[in-house]
């Protein structure tokens, strides 16, 4: 039997040529394995070939076939900084990359430093001649907190952090991709608002308006929710045990109306589909068991809060019904998330059908579609 607390469990090969390096021309063209199977709770065997009989090979403008009138599509609507930032320490000169994490004050942001050798608190990086930043605290794995410094009012006008940023930041592609990005916007998704997240929720960038406008004109009900996507979504899983290992922390905020649409979805039977794996983890964070005239059921609560909810077998799904997700990294925590939703097993089998298809994996790859 499987030892799903132990990181190798999550482990799977896959040949380098199928991390995608590029976004595909248009958005909604990417491949879509599609998996209706029954899901595989821990300890039970799945039968392979039925699993395989369960999955379909379709593309992403076909996700308009598998939701009906009623259904809630929860997208998340944050927007990624260009959270990357190269400067020099001001007493030798020695390069370093300054990768945004989150925000702690107005301008004093936790981040991720390379290389961190010789940072020290009051160490003073220049980024450029109008930013600066002091090192106030250090961390772990590289992690240190920085204040930001600068002239907030040039020429009678008053400057932001934002604005510098937009103009000398660089989006922070995960580290498998290699290739150099011709379009930021392609790294956003179409639906992006708020600025915040130090990388996409990738599962949303094969949406296109006129994908969204079909859905919505089909009676499927879609919901904006926020997550603010940190770094440390890419942070592998270094203990043996999976129990072992220290989640992120991700901002979350829920308006009353998505909460009380999402909610009365659930409370009438309405299927819930999350957008991405950050979706799902803000939901099943802010999950609240509720009863009414005897029946209990979960609803979603509305407000703000920090999650680092670490979701692996066994869990019980107290929101979502059904997933789109891109495919994840092995023995990441990702893996472990979708391994928790469907099975491990029938994971395992889904990736492996991918790899014989050639499917194109990761941030700009292809995706999984599970109903």
């Amino acid at each position: 039997m499987r030892d799903y607390t132990k990181r190798e469990t999550y482990n799977y090969v896959l040949p380098e040529n199928l991390i995608a390096q590029t976004p595909l021309e248009r958005r909604d063209f990417s491949k879509m394995l599609v998996f209706d199977g029954k899901r595989q709770k821990v300890g039970e065997e799945i039968d392979i070939e039925n699993c395989r009989r369960h999955i379909s090979h379709k593309h992403f403008y076909d996700i308009v076939d598998y939701l009906k009138a009623g259904d809630v599509l929860v997208i998340n609507n944050t927007r990624v900084l260009p959270a990357r930032l190269f400067g020099f320490k001001s007493e030798t000169g020695a390069k370093i990359e300054i990768l945004l994490q989150k925000r702690l004050k107005l301008n004093t942001w936790k981040v991720i430093a390379r290389p961190t050798k010789r940072l020290k608190v009051g160490t003073v990086l220049i980024f450029n001649e109008e930013l600066s930043g002091e090192i106030k605290k250090i961390g772990e794995y590289g992690e240190c907190e920085i204040q930001f410094k600068f002239d907030e009012m040039k020429d009678g006008v008053h400057v932001s952090f934002e604005e510098i940023l937009d103009r000398i930041g660089l989006v922070p592609l995960p580290p498998y991709i290699h290739e150099k990005l011709k379009e930021k916007e392609r790294y956003q998704t179409v639906y992006s608002k708020i600025n915040g997240s130090s990388a996409a929720p990738t599962a949303g960038l094969h949406f296109t308006p006129e994908i969204l406008k079909k859905l919505s004109d089909k009676g499927v009900i879609i919901v904006e929710i926020l997550l603010h996507v940190g770094l440390g979504t890419f942070r592998p899983v270094k203990e043996e045990s999976i129990l072992n290992h220290k989640m992120h922390s991700e901002y979350i905020k829920i308006t009353k109306e998505a909460a009380e649409e999402v909610s009365k979805a659930k409370k009438e039977g309405r299927r819930v589909f999350a957008v991405g794996t950050t979706s799902m983890r803000a939901l099943e964070s802010m999950a609240e068991k509720t009863s009414e005239n005897g029946r209990e059921f979960y609803c979603l609560k509305s407000g703000e809060m920090e999650t680092d909810i670490f979701i692996y077998p066994p869990y019980e799904f107290k929101i979502v019904d059904c997933l789109l997700t891109n495919f994840h990294l092995p023995e990441s925590t990702l893996l472990m998330l979708i391994s928790a939703f469907i099975g491990l097993d029938n994971v395992m089998e889904i990736y492996k059908e991918a790899i014989e298809n050639n499917y194109r994996f990761f941030s700009f790859g292809d995706c999984c579609l599970f109903v």
